[in-house]
């Protein structure tokens, strides 16, 4: 039997408490618009669960009442994945307040943490009891743990440790028929079956929802050494790379690549980020070494592959930083090319992966061909190299208006970038996902077979599309 639409709002006020219950347009409307303004959605209602309990409850009275859900933990999307369409029949499950650490096994070296839990409060909380917790994020002081998981992200500590998947040893999740799937286990080898975890992790919210996990923990490293290094080119920049990696192996943690555009345009809109490098370098690349043996040790590394670095050619010049707080400026450089584009104007994202054997090729072609189709055109070039993924965008000619320029020339752009991306083998979404935004480009980038396969776990889970519809999966 069905439940009428004040039937199941009713029903979510007596189970969550009125307050929780947000049906006031005002109170909603910080949860219908996406972190990058780009999608503006409408809901029945914005409800807030304390529980797992409260999670399942609300799952079952959605598929009686035939009202689909958007899980929602940070809204810090940048694909659309957590905004609901304009249909107003859609209710967001917003796990804000499932915050809990539920515990931390010191011995086992895990957390079990809630989905609604911010990621900076763990990295803290995990410090505090001499832990790293590896996952670093730009909007690591506002996501979720739970939206981390279900688009499995990525930021510039994977080279090391590894996109979220690999941080993760066991979900708990509601599935689309309200019922909890217990998967708590701390185990880092259990072959019983399909591994339902991986499943889940980076399905944005399609085919349940999770409410906790059991993450993995580090040992605190004593020390880390932050350099910045001019680098001419790509290939110096690969070479450079290879060094670091054969000479330091697992204490390189940290490889980012800016070119000298993204780093002019950061230090306009923000002029006390210049880059401290000298002859303003084509290429600045950000290193970091992560050491649990000294801090002597590790500073010892740095100079020591630098030193071969400019005997090779590979850099013209360099800067470790002396202290914590310089290298929290380097850092704080390379993150604010992000904010420096939002104050720019609107830009043509483009979040891609490449092997890093063809990235050069990708950029030289790619750069070459927007040039020549789009005079002016700037392209904000910028990632994390380690693991090769590429911020390709692309803003448009100093001068033009960015809404008119992205109007018109959005599809075209997209199109050329995806051509390279596949002829170089790469993927479309290294680590943002899919979304809504990347819909219509999934089924030509994975191909017919793969889309279908998909499509039916997407069935088999929730035969009644009531989990984020309309993302990911059209």
């Amino acid at each position: 039997m069905g439940m009428t639409p004040s039937a199941f709002i009713a029903h979510c006020q007596s189970l969550l408490g009125e307050q929780y219950v947000l049906l006031d347009e005002t109170d909603k409307a910080p949860y219908l618009r996406d972190w990058r303004n780009r999608y503006q959605g409408k809901a029945l209602a914005i409800l807030l669960p304390k529980t797992t309990e409260h999670v399942a409850e609300i799952v079952k009275a959605c598929n009686q009442a035939k009202v689909s859900i958007v899980p929602q933990g940070g809204n810090t999307s940048m694909c659309g994945a957590a905004t609901p369409n304009d249909s107003g029949q859609q209710v967001v499950i917003n796990l804000k307040r499932m915050q809990s650490i539920r515990g931390l096994d010191i011995s086992n070296q895990t957390v079990v943490v809630e989905a609604g839990c911010i990621l900076q409060t763990l990295q803290e909380t995990a410090r505090a009891q001499g832990f790293l917790f590896p996952l670093s994020l730009g909007a690591q002081g506002s996501c979720q743990i739970g939206g981390n998981l279900a688009t499995n992200a990525g930021g510039t500590n994977v080279l090391r440790y590894g996109n979220a998947r690999e941080l993760c040893l066991g979900l708990e999740v509601v599935t689309a028929q309200g019922e909890i799937m217990h998967g708590l286990r701390s185990l880092r080898k259990d072959n019983t079956g399909f591994d339902l975890r991986d499943l889940y992790i980076g399905s944005e919210g399609c085919l349940g929802i999770i409410t906790a996990a059991v993450l993995k923990l580090f040992p605190l490293p004593v020390a880390q050494w932050t350099a910045l290094v001019a680098v001419p080119d790509i290939p110096s920049t690969i070479q450079l790379l290879n060094l670091f990696q054969k000479r330091t192996a697992a204490l390189l943690t940290g490889f980012e690549m800016m070119s000298k555009d993204s780093l002019d345009l950061t230090a306009k809109q923000f002029p006390h980020m210049k880059n401290p490098l000298a002859n303003d370098p084509a290429y600045t690349v950000l290193v970091e070494l992560s050491d649990h043996e000294s801090e002597e040790h590790a500073r010892m590394l740095m100079e020591t592959v630098l030193e071969s670095a400019f005997e090779s050619g590979l850099a013209s010049d360099a800067v470790i930083a002396n202290n914590l707080s310089q290298a929290q400026s380097f850092w704080t450089m390379r993150e604010h090319i992000t904010m420096a584009q939002a104050q720019e104007g609107a830009n043509l994202k483009h979040d891609i992966s490449l092997p890093i054997s063809s990235l050069h090729a990708f950029i030289e072609e790619t750069d070459r061909v927007l040039r020549q189709k789009f005079d002016g055109v700037r392209i904000i070039n910028f990632g994390h190299l380690g693991d090769g993924n590429l911020h390709y965008n692309v803003a448009p000619p100093i001068g033009d208006d960015p809404q008119h320029f992205n109007r018109t020339h959005e599809k075209a752009i997209h199109d050329i970038v995806y051509a390279h991306v596949e002829k170089h083998h790469g993927s479309i979404s290294a680590e943002h996902g899919i979304g809504q935004l990347k819909l219509p480009d999934l089924e030509a980038h994975r191909g017919s077979i793969a889309h279908q396969l998909m499509r039916s776990v997407k069935h088999a889970l929730d035969p009644n599309n009531i989990m984020n519809p309309g993302k990911v999966l059209s």
